[in-house]
């Protein structure tokens, strides 16, 4: 009887203890996701956190690529020395180099570089400091179409990808040494001017200037958010004028308007 009594007490014991575990992960997992939701957020809607000062005072850019496919320094400094320029951040911006094995695809969709993204993020909103997601693949864009080839896609509101691949493989016969990180900086800095809430993204239009044919894209051919900087046509004129586009004053008057500089 003492034993039998001894048995089943340990028994509920272990049910006690397996139950407060499963409630505890339970407890971690929700904690987990109240944590990402703010960086799971539709494209541009993180539009004011990014450009000013009011709640977040620094940022941090969390960049990741795939082994053999970083980006050049060049790229990186152009892109920091753009979010000094147009934001608001005393704090000052970060940014944290991490490699990742290939995901052994030659293409991809938007959800499966989301997926990517959540097994591979470290770096969310915390206290003072928003965080930016970049991707950097050895991938295509599945939505590449014949000669529409995609360079790079804003996809949530602090995260954004670019094909480095396909950047490489467009920039490889060019005699220019320089083409590949003109091109980097270009795509990278478009796509971060589209989680900025460009064109008509987040930031309010102050004028009529978004791309009657190209949703969310300037009308100004000459600017940088003109819809053919995330496109390989681009890549002609881009690499012949030996610059990266700059934005027009329409685009600049947009994020001033929405707490940038």
């Amino acid at each position: 009887m003492i034993k039998r009594n001894k048995i089943v007490s340990g028994l509920i014991l272990l049910l006690v203890l397996g139950t407060a575990c499963s409630k505890s992960d339970d407890n971690s997992e929700e904690a987990a996701a109240l944590v990402t939701v703010n960086n799971k957020r539709a494209t541009g809607s993180s539009s004011r956190d990014l450009l000013s000062d009011v709640k977040f005072k620094s940022m941090v850019i969390e960049l990741v690529y795939v082994t053999g496919f970083e980006p050049s320094a060049a790229a990186i400094n152009n892109l920091v020395a753009f979010i000094e320029a147009r934001t608001f951040k005393p704090g000052g911006i970060t940014v944290l180099k991490k490699e990742i094995p290939s995901p052994a695809k030659s293409m991809y969709t938007t959800a499966e570089i989301a997926a990517i993204e959540d097994a591979n993020r470290t770096k969310y909103n915390n206290g003072t400091e928003i965080a930016v997601w970049a991707y950097f693949s050895d991938g295509a864009s599945a939505e590449n179409e014949g000669n529409s080839v995609v360079l790079g896609t804003a996809y949530r509101n602090t995260s954004f990808v670019i094909f480095e691949n396909t950047i490489r493989r467009n920039t490889s016969s060019n005699p220019l040494s320089n083409t590949r990180s003109l091109l980097e900086t270009t795509v990278m800095e478009h796509e971060f001017r589209h989680i900025l809430g460009l064109t008509n993204l987040g930031a309010t239009l102050q004028s009529d200037h978004e791309d009657p044919a190209n949703a969310k894209h300037c009308v100004v051919n000459d600017c940088l958010m003109y819809f053919s900087s995330e496109m390989q046509v681009g890549i002609g004129a881009m690499a012949a004028a030996g610059r990266v586009p700059q934005l027009d004053a329409q685009c600049i008057a947009d994020l001033r308007a929405n707490g940038g500089r």
